[in-house]
């Protein structure tokens, strides 16, 4: 249905990717993954036409419908949020359009009337008739309630809008989906929603994601752009990363038997194989794993960043006591109240709440940054604490060198030698000349890094990280997910990344404007218990 024929990127010597050929198929859905400025974002522009390749092409089937998820939120600020939904199919849109423009003219002709009728027949081939009651349904499966449907785009939120402009690309749905960062800025119900829609959705779907829950849900293959080329693999993201490592681990086994070698890819197929069954796309996946060849799998050349946490000193029992805290938005609406909660050692607590506003300002006021409204928080005597804040700007507002900003934070004699330091940033992945780059004009993800190098450096053994997968890469959030699995100090966290939090945290924590939700489980078994989902709108709506 789409085949791209021998297609280069280049910036001057540098090449993103070249030559690339594939053929993307009806009823599958392709994750585009890769390194941050390996051509993921450039790959979807150049098949949506925002962007020109050096050489090559690519076709798509005729008669074939695109639909690309946009990403200025403010493009249709004019418009109401049902006509914005509607504009996400051109043809039938335009078809509406000039019918309405026949019927409002003043001098209707017999002519006129021929092919206001020929326009109907169209406009119903593509059922145009139940186009606005379809938009709809969408829109209120995402969570904008129907008041909100005749309201123009400029009175929305920015989530809501966000969610607006997803309806807008799925609308009609499109014989080929593109879909960049399609869960950025989404709650985590709509991204839950979202899976299951394209897990069962009919035709093809290009994605670039760094939600590895997502992609893991709704993928059957994996386009992994590495080496300056473009590797299709069978599978989701999950068997890619681990058959990618098991590879790697094999590259370095030089004295290992070919023969030992293919049996352990076999296995690991195997029980991959296996597993597919706990997916959405189960027969399909099962199938294509069953199919791959061993020799296809070979090691990425990613580099991943060395993220280990220390603590300074064990905990002791004593970490945190809340006793009545509540808190109030700058306009005075409440955002949680009759908080009341101990954290223990061994606590690893996912805190959730209506929004990141909830959230951040639960951070930000047992951290001492701001006063509650009410209550207390009382931290223990032995504990250490190191806290990533969802916005860290303020922490790179001075131009100086990384080496120089990482050590502002230094407490000991030795860490402030430019030698440790450079070793301590290599760590993240800024090495050479990059650990004297400006922090002033870093990038988001760049940031993150930087934040946690500093986490890292003070060595806390109570970890409060907001939503700390954000403008992560794919290979910086597994890492991160890893060594805060196997850290044995007190964490709290509050992310949309599903596998991260699931994987991470053993207490789950809600906040709400009439008390707090806790329960000793995981995320995945807390958000499945419809009897939460009783308490919750219980406590929500009192």
């Amino acid at each position: 249905m789409l085949t791209v024929n021998n297609l280069s990127v280049r910036f001057g010597k540098r090449i993103l990717f070249e030559e690339v050929g594939i053929k993307f198929s009806e009823g599958n859905c392709y994750g585009i993954i890769g390194a941050n400025g390996s051509g993921k974002s450039t790959f979807l522009k150049i098949l949506s036409g925002e962007f020109s390749s050096s050489t090559g092409s690519f076709s798509i089937e005729k008669g074939k419908r695109m639909s690309v998820l946009k990403q200025d939120h403010n493009e249709h600020n004019e418009f109401s949020v049902t006509e914005t939904v509607l504009r996400g199919n051109g043809l039938l849109f335009d078809i509406k359009q000039k019918m309405e423009d026949i019927y409002a003219k003043p001098d209707f002709s017999e002519k006129d009337g021929l092919v206001a009728g020929e326009l109907s027949m169209k406009y119903e081939e593509l059922d145009g008739w139940n186009a606005e009651s379809q938009a709809g349904i969408l829109l209120n499966s995402m969570g904008i309630a129907t008041e909100y449907h005749t309201k123009k785009m400029s009175e929305l939120s920015t989530q809501n809008k966000v969610k607006v402009l997803l309806a807008q690309a799925l609308s009609g749905n499109p014989d080929i989906l593109i879909l960049d960062e399609p869960t950025n800025g989404l709650d985590t119900k709509t991204i839950v929603w979202l899976e299951d829609f394209l897990a069962g959705y009919p035709h093809m779907i290009l994605v670039v994601s760094h939600d590895r829950h997502f992609l893991d849900t709704v993928c059957t293959h994996v386009v992994d752009i590495d080496y300056g080329k473009m590797n299709l693999y069978p599978g989701n993201y999950t068997f890619w990363y681990e058959s990618s490592k098991l590879a790697l681990a094999q590259k370095a086994q030089a004295n290992k038997k070919s023969e030992e070698k293919r049996k352990e890819l076999q296995e690991f197929i195997r029980r991959f194989s296996a597993n597919a069954s706990k997916s959405k796309q189960a027969t399909s996946r099962k199938k294509l794993l069953d199919k791959i060849k061993l020799e296809d799998i070979r090691p990425s050349s990613r580099k991943y960043p060395g993220i280990i946490f220390t603590q300074q000193r064990d905990i002791g029992d004593q970490v945190l006591r809340v006793d009545d805290l509540s808190q109030k938005d700058d306009e005075g609406q409440l955002l949680f109240s009759n908080v009341h909660l101990t954290v223990n050692k061994g606590d690893k607590i996912a805190v959730l709440g209506q929004s990141s506003i909830h959230t951040t300002s639960f951070y930000e006021t047992i951290m001492g940054h701001i006063p509650p409204q009410t209550g207390s928080v009382s931290w223990g005597v032995t504990t250490h604490k190191s806290y990533l804040p969802s916005n860290n700007d303020a922490f790179f507002q001075k131009k100086m060198s990384l080496v120089d900003w990482l050590r502002q934070y230094t407490e000991k004699e030795e860490e402030r030698d430019e030698k440790f330091l450079r070793g301590f940033l290599g760590k993240m992945l800024f090495s050479g000349d990059e650990a004297l780059k400006d922090c002033d004009i870093l990038s988001g993800g760049e940031k993150v890094r930087c934040m946690l190098s500093k986490i890292m450096l003070k060595q806390g053994n109570v970890l409060v990280l907001d939503e700390p997968t954000d403008h992560l890469d794919l290979e910086s959030i597994s890492k991160l997910n890893e060594s805060l699995d196997s850290f044995s100090g007190v964490i709290l966290l509050s992310s949309r990344d599903i596998t991260f939090t699931n994987t991470i945290a053993n207490r789950i924590v809600e906040l709400t404007p009439r008390g707090i939700i806790d329960r000793q489980t995981t995320y995945e078994e807390y958000i499945n218990d419809p009897k939460m989902d009783a308490l919750r709108k219980e406590l929500l709506e009192g």
